[in-house]
């Protein structure tokens, strides 16, 4: 079985509905809780690199020193021995500044559910192969990729954020959208009380129950199209025949 290296920033938070592909497709996820100071293993023992979004950002490695330890294995990882890597959000912006790009607060968040457009490149993209020019995602995030690095990619963007999706060769992947949340993960923050809190702090009173409204009848278009996202990524980048 191969394995997943997840990295992981916040208590609850996981690859949502990647998890049921990577059980079909015998990948077993290793989560590493960076958050609470464990420790990246040594990278050999994996096949795949995950990482997950976080409320930290990128320049904060004064107050999350484990930063700078994730960029050095994702600088690692993706250059130097080019395996399969799959970032989204945090994830995202962590690949961007790792290798040499830039990430600062973005002119405009995007909290709720936005619009992606492919760009030019990703029309071409073997990662995006059959997907329609534009789909609905669910966004969370108030930093952005600024600069992409040498040789990355735009391959999506928004009316807002220039840089939604970035790639390195075939081989690296990273969404600024979350395209990982699923149903379960939505209703999962019903339960969670600073969610709730946070997203009224940024879209007022009875945002969550709006994002539920909102984002269930569009969910089964998100999955399909993440789906095949990950179905043309696994091929691509070598992880899966």
């Amino acid at each position: 079985m191969k394995k997943a290296l997840i990295l992981q920033h916040m208590n609850h938070d996981h690859p949502g509905r990647f998890l049921d592909w990577f059980a079909e497709d015998g990948i077993l996820p290793v989560p590493v809780r960076m958050f609470e100071g464990q420790k990246i293993p040594p990278l050999k023992d994996y096949d795949f690199m995950f990482v997950l979004g976080g409320a930290q950002d990128t320049w904060q490695e004064a107050d999350y020193p484990y930063l700078a330890e994730e960029k050095s294995a994702i600088r690692e990882w993706v250059w130097e021995r080019a395996r399969p890597y799959f970032g989204v959000c945090l994830g995202h912006q962590l690949l961007a500044t790792a290798l040499g790009g830039e990430v600062a607060p973005a002119d405009e968040g995007e909290v709720g559910v936005y619009d992606v457009a492919l760009t030019e490149e990703g029309r071409a993209a073997r990662a995006f192969e059959g997907l329609p020019d534009s789909m609905p995602f669910m966004q969370w995030h108030h930093a952005e990729v600024k600069r992409i690095p040498q040789s990355g990619k735009v391959l999506a963007q928004s009316k807002n954020t220039a840089v939604q999706c970035l790639a390195i060769d075939d081989h690296a992947l990273s969404t600024q959208f979350h395209c990982e949340f699923s149903p379960q993960t939505v209703a999962g923050w019903s339960s969670m009380p600073s969610y709730v809190e946070t997203l009224a702090k940024h879209n007022g009173p009875g945002a969550y129950e709006r994002l539920v409204a909102e984002s269930y009848p569009l969910m089964p278009a998100m999955h399909r199209a993440t789906r095949l996202v990950w179905d043309n990524f696994k091929k691509a980048s070598g992880l899966l025949r």
